[in-house]
């Protein structure tokens, strides 16, 4: 079996990746809105904690991409004789850029609610004793250069409940 960590990081992976729901989301929110954002390809979604000035050297990462890992896992016992009870945090970094500021702030806000949106729609059993909530949280840091002009990042953290022997 995979460890904790790597389990909860392919938990919220397949939940964006699985018949290209981020992307088709993100599609159709954008259309309804009249805006035109980049496309996120499942490809350029990976489970991985790459710090972003190794990820702009990295020919394989292009923009936008996200990265997912868990941030830190919390065993606190919640359920008594159980060799895991707790949560998995998992992160769900998102990179936006574009020419313009103006652009790369307006696309980060539609690929955080694609992911928000995917996320609040799969409350429930994920399966192998993780558990999704509904707990998520996100952070919007500011534009800076970077990228094709501008560079801006999103992190959007979900807690996944975890009980295993």
């Amino acid at each position: 079996m995979l460890p904790l960590t790597l389990l909860a990081t392919n938990k919220v992976l397949n939940l964006l990746t699985a018949g290209d729901a981020l992307s088709q989301t993100i599609v159709l929110s954008a259309a309804a809105a009249g805006v035109d954002v980049a496309r996120l390809n499942t490809s350029q979604i990976t489970a991985s904690f790459v710090n972003p000035q190794i990820g702009d050297l990295d020919l394989q990462l292009s923009y936008p991409r996200v990265c997912i890992h868990t941030d830190h896992a919390v065993n606190n016992q919640r359920e008594k004789f159980r060799a895991f009870s707790g949560l998995a945090v998992v992160a769900v970094d998102v990179w936006s850029s574009a020419s313009l500021e103006q652009q790369t702030e307006a696309a980060l806000h539609f690929y955080v609610e694609g992911i928000a949106g995917i996320l609040r729609a799969n409350i429930g059993d994920l399966g192998d004793g993780y558990r999704y909530s509904g707990v998520y949280d996100v952070q919007v840091q500011t534009p800076k250069a970077g990228g094709a002009g501008f560079v801006q990042q999103a992190r959007v953290k979900c807690d996944l409940e975890v009980s295993f022997n």
